[in-house]
């Protein structure tokens, strides 16, 4: 079986979202900071609430940054 550089790299990526996945999945994920942690008291429901509605406000900025990274990259590419 021949090993390509194209392989190499998606097989890269593929162990990178695992590992992303593995990461996000634990529990210290899901903590906030101690001023949060204080500020929404024992109410767990609205802890978690507030933990989702902080992964929702991560996405457009890592998709932005994931866009450009990959524009670049295809870029460097071409030319």
């Amino acid at each position: 079986m021949k090993v390509t550089r194209k392989s190499i790299i998606r097989f890269v990526a593929m162990m990178l979202a695992v590992a992303a996945c593995c990461a996000l999945w634990s529990e210290s994920a899901a903590a906030q900071c101690a001023m949060c942690r204080a500020s929404l008291g024992p109410n767990s429901t609205f802890a978690r609430s507030f933990n989702i509605g902080t992964l929702v406000l991560l996405v457009p900025p890592v998709s932005i940054f994931c866009t450009i990274f990959v524009l670049a990259f295809r870029h460097r590419r071409s030319g």
